[in-house]
């Protein structure tokens, strides 16, 4: 039987270096430019959150992860070997691997992560869920365009972030992530799938929203992510390359969000009563910036 890492609200491992002074949090602030092109763009990529070790060690946990007899599998909320509609393209995505795997499960109190989340949503940051999206070589599926809050309107308000972090390099040809700048200023739209082609989103943009509507493809490099807003929408293309196309997603919300559902918010996980603040075993506190502001390392 493998430990429910969701019990523990800490690193339990050493892949990541905590912050010993309030003041060491400092170098991992992003600039001020940084947070001012994510809120006109509604996006912010190239922030490095991996070294190359923390990226190795990563990617060997998640070659245990592809394994649906690996111990501890019952723990995912959500697990596809292959989301696609086709077996020719292959998108793996599983939802839970911090419940599973030490590294997985640290990464959501990386310094380099929490602080620059705490920036973009403007206080504290709490947990909601990860996920694990992969492509293999030469014929990995697309994740077709659309918003993050359509599939999570069961929390409110809308104080949501998300956080896509490569694990290979990561460009046009295997698939990386693309943004459609300035869509986080659009109303929520219908949910046209996520497995399915990439132009089913035109199916519901108006004309004037077809005209907005140019994608700009994130290129990085391993280690390196992109933090986008909930509702600008976003979707990567197949991978046509010899090269792998791993990535983690952490997504996140500000303190304070509530349920907005009397049914269970992730599949496993006790209801959290509509209106209750969402809190407790499943959705931690990652990082509070008051209390190292305040001194709390005096």
């Amino acid at each position: 039987m493998v430990a429910d890492l969701s019990q523990q609200h800490a690193p339990v491992g050493d892949l990541f270096s905590m912050p010993e002074a309030g003041s060491d949090w400092d170098r991992f602030r992003l600039s001020d430019e940084q947070v001012a092109f994510f809120r006109e763009n509604g996006y912010l990529a190239g922030v490095r959150l991996l070294d190359d070790r923390q990226v190795e060690s990563l990617r060997e946990e998640l070659e245990s992860l592809y394994d649906p007899n690996q111990p501890g599998h019952e723990l995912f909320y959500e697990y596809h070997s292959n989301e696609s509609t086709s077996p020719d393209t292959v998108l793996f995505h599983a939802l839970g691997a911090w419940r599973i795997s030490p590294g997985f499960h640290d990464i959501l109190w990386n310094p380099a992560f929490t602080m620059a989340a705490s920036q973009l949503l403007e206080g504290p940051v709490r947990f909601w869920h990860d996920q694990l999206f992969c492509k293999p070589p030469n014929h990995g599926g697309v994740v077709a365009w659309h918003q993050d809050y359509s599939y999570w309107t069961r929390t409110v308000p809308m104080a949501h972030l998300t956080c896509w972090i490569a694990l290979d390099d990561a460009d046009r040809d295997n698939g990386c992530i693309c943004y459609a700048p300035g869509t986080h200023r659009w109303p929520l739209l219908p949910i046209t799938g996520l497995a399915g082609g990439m132009d089913a989103i035109q199916s519901v943009l108006t004309e004037e929203q077809k005209l907005q509507f140019k994608p700009v493809a994130m290129q990085l490099k391993k280690g390196e992510a992109s933090f986008h807003h909930p509702l600008t929408v976003h979707g990567s293309y197949e991978n046509i390359t010899d090269r792998p196309r791993r990535a983690a997603v952490i997504n996140v919300f500000r303190d304070g969000v509530r349920s907005d559902s009397d049914r269970p918010l992730l599949a496993g996980v006790p209801p959290v009563p509509k209106g209750e603040k969402m809190e407790g075993q499943f959705f931690p506190l990652l990082l509070d910036p008051e209390e190292f502001a305040a001194g709390h390392d005096q």
